[in-house]
């Protein structure tokens, strides 16, 4: 029996956001949707907060802008607790995956006597309190369309994933304008994180025909627009399609999630403190060329899609870092600090991150994980 049979075969469950808003000026009709609720509790930071005034909203507005870009535990509660002092029945995230994962989170716990702690897994959010709105204004995460959210755990650096249904969005809004002053390097950035997410859901161990299709979109549009959004923020098509991107992206998360490439992405937030998208940037490539000799169909794939001409893995490689350096990422971790002596903590942090290592193509060893540290370093 083929694998392509096999895949088709293996019952998946594929949810979305009931209702969603995509083009320029897009936030106006969230205005419009939101008018059925009195108190909104609207999630963003300093450089999207300016945003709330282009929603309209009617009713008794509170903004908490207070969320940190890998947002931990200390940050969710005081989110929490903002919420529940103002009770809110309409929750929006505004801003980047941070912000919209903080939304999820506030959504569903504010009125709720569960802690972080005790729904971190699968499903273990008994019910939600409120309304959700999300509104990103980067376009890399994805966050919007999908029912995870992240939360770094200060005492152990490890990265918490929380999921249920009751963190899927009522209302999802892809409004390109909202990213025009997103930097270059920013743009650049989550865009790849973007790809990584299509990339590592396409290659994956548990990856679906359904899931392929959004995967190959959104990877297609990447190598169509990412370059043009970096050389001009304010391009409506190539940003209309880098939200895009980012929406299948996000998609392909819930029934296949990531692979390994994540997995030694997460070490780079949490140690370096690097932002996500940068830090799946940095790995992107190497992983890409690590696990090309078992999946040669879709690497293929992905190469024609990117318009790459490598075939080995050190061509491709070479190509795809080349790739990132175009779009102006420093794709060095010498360069963003990282200590060659602690690349073996890493990536024993990394390895051990079993809900992702364990979907990737090909098995990585702990050695496997340092090697690929190693040669990033250059």
């Amino acid at each position: 029996m083929s694998e392509a049979i096999l895949s088709m075969a293996r019952p998946i469950t594929l949810v979305q956001p009931q209702r969603l808003e995509i083009g320029g000026g897009a936030i106006g009709r969230l205005g419009e949707w939101a008018g059925a609720y009195e108190r909104i509790f609207v999630l963003a930071m300093v450089p999207t907060m300016g945003f709330v005034e282009r929603i309209g909203l009617k009713g008794v507005v509170e903004t908490f802008i207070d969320i940190p870009p890998e947002p931990d535990l200390p940050a969710v509660e005081a989110a929490l607790a903002a919420a529940r002092a103002f009770k809110p029945d309409l929750v929006i995230g505004l801003g980047g995956g941070s912000v919209m994962d903080v939304a999820k989170l506030v959504a569903a716990l504010w009125d709720s006597d569960q802690s972080i702690l005790d729904v971190v897994g699968v499903d273990k959010i008994l019910g939600r309190r409120s309304a959700l709105a999300q509104v990103p204004t980067t376009s890399g995460t994805g966050s919007e369309a999908g029912t995870r959210a992240l939360v770094a755990n200060p005492e152990t650096l490890a990265k918490m994933a929380i999921e249920s249904r009751h963190m899927l969005a009522d209302i999802a809004v892809l409004d390109p304008e909202l990213t025009y002053s997103v930097p270059a390097a920013v743009t650049a950035a989550t865009g790849i994180d973007a790809l990584a997410h299509c990339v590592e859901a396409f290659t994956n161990l548990k990856a679906h025909p359904l899931i392929d299709g959004y995967a190959r979109m959104g990877i297609d549009l990447v190598g169509r627009y990412l370059a043009r959004a970096v050389e001009n923020g304010q391009d409506i098509e190539a940003r209309t399609g880098m939200m895009l991107a980012s929406y299948y992206g996000g998609i392909c998360l819930g029934p296949v999630n990531t692979a390994g490439g994540h997995a030694l992405a997460y070490p780079l937030g949490t140690r370096l403190k690097l932002p996500h998208g940068l830090a799946n940037a940095i790995i992107f490539p190497h992983v890409l060329a690590f696990n090309a000799p078992v999946v040669p169909e879709k690497t293929r794939a992905i190469c024609d899609f990117l318009q790459f001409r490598g075939s080995d893995a050190d061509a491709l490689r070479s190509e795809s870092l080349a790739f990132c350096r175009r779009l102006g990422v420093e794709t060095s971790l010498a360069a963003h600090g990282a200590p060659a002596d602690e690349l073996p903590i890493w990536a024993s942090e990394a390895h051990a991150i079993r809900r992702l290592m364990d979907n990737n193509p090909r098995p990585m060893s702990v050695e496997d994980v340092l090697a690929i540290y190693r040669a990033a370093m250059a």
